[in-house]
């Protein structure tokens, strides 16, 4: 009986890891063919331009299959060494999972005094030499959510030291458009419109945030089980 259960658990947990393995397999690609389908596209924030979200997905994906190896590999070779492995890796990411949660949530208007100041020193270095990358993200963001500079588009006086914007503040693009200050350029700042979009898939991202608080959990828990199990047969040996 209890070698039937280990066995269940066995290739339950192999089964969970595998999809696991997918996922992360999944993420990883997405996160490829953004990095070279987005050519020099680099984030915003001059601070930290490695957070793109290429490179963000390709870090997750990344981390998720060596995981996810690690509990197919300890499942299938019953092997409590790995399977305590996979349970610590998976309890120290969730830990860390909810610490951030915690962070965003009861540092969130420092967090955005931040992101304030880290944008607008970004624009400072709008289309200089060595920051295609960032000018490209600005242009995307600015066309996109009809908007321009970080509060509005005076802020891009300060950037430029001259009154004038981007031309991708244009309403209507144009070369030199933005030489021309009139109400044919956006006026509304960019930072409260993305946010307000952001916070329209608050629901999504929880519902899907829970989704995978529940993955790892289970994981966890199978892997404990099974390791409790094997642990408790080789007992019966000594």
């Amino acid at each position: 009986m209890a070698q039937t259960c280990l066995s269940c658990l066995k290739y339950l947990m192999f089964s969970f890891n595998l999809i696991f393995w997918l996922g992360g397999c999944g993420v990883l690609g997405v996160g490829i063919w953004l990095a070279v389908t987005q050519g020099d596209f680099a984030t915003i924030s001059p601070s930290y331009p490695f957070l793109s979200v290429a490179n963000v997905l390709i870090a997750a994906g990344t981390i998720i299959m060596v995981v996810g190896f690690l509990g197919c590999l300890g499942a299938i070779k019953e092997n409590r060494c790995l399977l305590l492995s996979f349970f610590i890796i998976l309890l120290i990411i969730f830990t860390l999972e909810l610490t951030g949660i915690f962070i965003f949530i009861s540092g969130r208007d420092l967090i955005d005094k931040y992101a304030h100041r880290d944008l607008t020193k970004g624009m400072r270095l709008y289309s200089t030499e060595g920051n295609a990358g960032l000018t490209k993200a600005w242009d995307i963001v600015q066309t996109d959510f009809r908007c321009c500079g970080v509060e509005n588009y005076t802020d891009w006086f300060t950037a430029f030291g001259e009154d004038k914007v981007p031309d991708s503040c244009c309403l209507e693009y144009g070369k030199g458009c933005g030489a021309t200050l009139s109400k044919t350029n956006f006026q509304e700042g960019c930072y409260m419109k993305v946010m307000d979009v952001l916070e329209q898939y608050l629901l999504v991202v929880g519902i899907f945030g829970l989704c995978i608080a529940s993955i790892q959990v289970l994981g966890m828990a199978f892997a404990m089980v099974m390791y409790c199990q094997l642990r408790k047969e080789s007992s019966k040996y000594y």
